[in-house]
């Protein structure tokens, strides 16, 4: 049973899935110096709003395009939700901490990591299957998958997957700023001046359906979802494993899933967060198991580094390369340290089948394939 792409829904610092496209595709970047909290240092920023964005709404405008680009309307009753995120309500949570008052335990139930979901269940009418992942960096791609499982196994015929970050607050700042992994100028993924990540909001939502259930009421197909790789390193908790054993068998099987082989990649979104380690790491990743050619992009140097929804946000930009037939730039990429064919500019070209990568903290790998229908 094939599992297709029938919507999509983005929002990030750049704007909608259109308009992000749009300037993606013309090289520009959501990312600006900016503090929305006094008593930090001033930092690169990828901002939504002028104030930081509150999850549910980010949650619902991405639904709601998803839903009109797939002519579907709520309820959806048996409709599945897989929808996650790394940070969740944090944002919330922190107030709640601060409070001088005893905390509302209402309050705090209503913040819970597993709301993000629930909520998406609510916006669309469902009383279907509903799965909440969190996996850090990878946790868009998981979440995709585990949509993509619930249909292979026909547990479901439809499912809203995705993920959602809003992780601009005191303490995410604090503790990637102490971890000496923020940037203090810009993102430059795989630049040889590149100075860390800088982080973003967004979200990515996906409605993935059976072909069959696609093709009956005469949805349009965006893209096929053919497989997925997860792996753990089980080494570290906030570096990957420089060996790379484990990253290497979550592209590996994922390959192999999809019925594929290195030679059939046509493009590698890759996770690119421009910090030295990661970098370094997925480089040496895609020159021991890829043909120099592949041309390979970062889009987290134009949205910022979004985490638990950057995978997300990646397939989508697959998808929307693979309609458009065009590949995206590296946003601020200027001078590569690396021997890759790194997409500098928009580069028209013959696309078949995608690779999207993410790399998480704790060592957790996410490799998925998308292909043109």
């Amino acid at each position: 049973m094939n599992v297709v792409v029938t919507g999509i829904g983005l929002i990030s610092a750049l704007g909608n899935l259109e308009t992000t496209w749009k300037r993606l595709l013309s090289g520009q970047s959501g990312i600006l110096p900016d503090q929305p909290f006094p008593e930090l240092p001033r930092k690169p920023l990828a901002l939504i709003n002028d104030i930081p964005s509150d999850p549910t709404k980010l949650l619902k405008v991405a639904i709601a395009d998803a839903l009109i680009m797939a002519h579907l309307s709520p309820p959806l009753l048996n409709c599945g939700v897989v929808i996650g995120s790394s940070r969740g309500y944090q944002g919330k949570l922190e107030k709640l901490a601060r409070m001088e008052e005893d905390i509302n335990l209402i309050q705090f139930i209503d913040y819970l990591h597993s709301n993000i979901a629930l909520n998406a269940a609510k916006i669309i009418g469902s009383t279907g299957i509903v799965l909440s992942p969190m996996a850090a960096c990878s946790t868009g791609i998981w979440a995709i998958a585990q949509g993509f499982e619930l249909i292979k196994t026909e547990q479901c015929q439809r499912v809203i997957v995705g993920a959602v970050e809003a992780p601009i607050t005191p303490l995410t700042l604090a503790g990637f700023q102490q971890m000496g992994a923020l940037a203090n100028t810009g993102c430059y993924p795989f630049d040889r001046h590149r100075e860390g990540f800088v982080l973003g909001e967004g979200a990515a939502i996906l409605i993935l359906e059976s072909e069959a259930l696609a093709q009956q009421r005469n949805a349009q197909i965006y893209g096929q979802i053919l497989g997925f790789g997860l792996t753990a390193d089980a080494c570290y908790g906030i570096k990957p494993d420089t060996v790379g054993k484990s990253a290497i068998a979550a592209i590996q099987n994922c390959l192999k899933n999809s019925h594929l082989s290195p030679d059939q990649i046509d493009f590698i979104h890759a996770h690119g967060t421009a910090t030295t380690l990661n970098d370094d790491h997925e480089v040496q990743l895609i020159q021991q198991l890829f043909p120099r050619k592949v041309p390979v992009t970062s889009t987290k140097g134009a949205t910022g580094h979004t985490l638990g929804a950057s995978g997300a946000l990646g397939v989508a930009f697959c998808l929307m390369a693979l309609n458009h037939q065009l590949l995206p730039p590296c946003v601020g990429l200027k001078t590569s340290e690396f021997d890759l064919d790194f997409v500098t500019s928009v580069r028209p070209v013959l696309i078949k089948n995608t690779l999207c990568f993410s790399f998480g903290f704790g060592g957790q790998n996410a490799i998925i394939a998308i292909s043109k229908p």
